[in-house]
């Protein structure tokens, strides 16, 4: 018999079975009624699944959750079995409160580098971006600010109030976008000391409620395991948990086409450079140029401002470039119309450009050099939506959009999107 009764130990699963106990609900309404992340949630949903009992089924972009009424039976005779006055009781004390009720978690983990190179992997975007950030800038000094996406449509943000680099890190946390934890509403604090074969990091967050408390303490256990990878293998590889924003919309498959796009840039070399691209006019460092022109021109439509030189390979250009003009249209929002180079178009239209060119060109980058790519087949779908919105039948001229290719049945979302773009995959 699985063990049940540690699964629903944990009060989110338990308040999920709650809210499916009242009918089938899809991942993005459940997630509304939880103040932890939506990542959070979907994990704690895939832990139901495993334990069978909730079972899962996609409609098009969607997934959908219910019970599985044979897992509740089981759940049912394990709770007759082992069921006692003294587990009723220890199921009704909550974790120990401080201060009004909030709470502080710590995690510990040995990361096997020097101090010096775990602050620069805790701390410096193009490194955070290699385990923790879909896109990441901080101001790396006491009264500096910081902005992370930790995974798309989920950014933090806060202020820098202590910095003693290789040694201590002590920055205010929240989400955007959050009421019930905005930016600056908690603290983290994270201590390195030199300990045998490596550094010792440990990690404090505090202030926060009991749900919130078990939201990030999930959270960085994940990505402080994504941080000992990093360490040890210089990537901590595709983050699951940034590869399909549960729900989709246009600025997050932004985001996760940024992350995609992000890791095809990383890896190129100096040979790659002329290599030829699926675009006929356009190298591999042609393509880079093309694309951050691109995505300066989106953003500037929404408000942001054109950058200073920015050092660095092709993807810390096209990540500051990307960053810029997805906070723009952040700040922005999508209604109404914006001037896109003197002409008026409707907001949304121009921001799906965004989605398109960063998940279009990493298969351009992905052909043209011979490496893998790997993008969810519900990214993939989404932003082929977007293009049968944006792209009109004079845009296929054959100098910037082909006439589309027919592909078989068996061709995933990445060569349908492409084959839509007139490329051949």
């Amino acid at each position: 018999m699985r063990d049940l009764l540690a699964v629903l130990a944990e009060p989110n699963r338990r308040r999920l079975l709650e809210l499916l106990l009242g009918g089938e609900r899809s991942a993005g309404s459940l997630a509304t009624e939880f103040s932890i992340t939506r990542p959070a949630v979907s994990q704690h949903l895939g832990v139901l699944v495993q334990a069978g009992l909730v079972e899962v089924r996609r409609e098009g972009r969607h997934r959908y959750y219910r019970v599985v009424p044979e897992g509740l039976a089981e759940l049912r005779t394990s709770l007759d079995v082992f069921w006692t006055q003294e587990l009723e009781e220890l199921a009704a004390i909550g974790p120990p409160g401080r201060g009004g009720g909030l709470m502080t978690i710590e995690k510990t983990v040995l990361v096997p580098l020097g101090a010096e190179e775990t602050f620069a992997l805790l701390t410096e975007p193009a490194r955070l971006r290699r385990w923790q950030a879909v896109a990441a800038r901080i101001d790396l000094r006491a009264g500096g600010e910081f902005r992370w996406t930790i995974t798309p449509s989920h950014t933090a943000a806060g202020t820098v109030e202590e910095v003693d680099p290789g040694r201590r890190l002590v920055i205010t946390w929240g989400w955007e976008d959050s009421d019930d934890l905005p930016p600056g509403a908690s603290t983290v604090t994270v201590t390195l000391e030199p300990a045998e074969g490596g550094t010792t990091v440990r990690l404090v967050h505090e202030g926060l409620t009991a749900e919130q408390a078990a939201g990030h303490g999930e959270g960085w256990d994940h990505y402080l395991a994504r941080l000992v990878t990093a360490a040890s293998a210089g990537d901590a590889g595709p983050d699951e948990w940034a590869a399909a924003p549960d729900p989709m919309d246009r600025l997050s498959a932004a985001e996760a086409s940024l992350a995609v796009c992000q890791r095809l840039l990383r890896d190129l070399t100096d040979a790659d450079r002329d290599k030829a691209t699926p675009c006929p006019q356009f190298s591999v460092h042609e393509l880079v140029d093309h694309l951050n022109g691109s995505l300066a021109f989106i953003g500037a439509a929404a408000g942001a401002q054109p950058s200073a030189a920015i050092g660095g390979g092709p993807e810390d250009l096209v990540a500051a470039t990307a960053q810029q003009a997805l906070e723009a249209w952040r700040r922005r929002g999508l209604d109404g119309q914006v001037d896109l180079g003197g002409h008026p178009m409707p907001a949304t239209l121009v921001a799906d450009i965004l989605s398109i060119e960063l998940l279009v060109h990493a298969w351009d980058l992905a052909r043209a050099t011979g490496r893998q790519i790997a993008v969810s087949d519900e990214l993939s779908a989404f932003v082929l939506d977007l293009g049968r919105e944006l792209l009109s039948p004079q845009l296929r001229d054959g100098d910037r959009f082909a006439p589309e290719v027919v592909v078989g049945d068996g061709a995933d979302g990445l060569a349908r999107l492409a084959a839509f773009t007139g490329r051949r995959p």
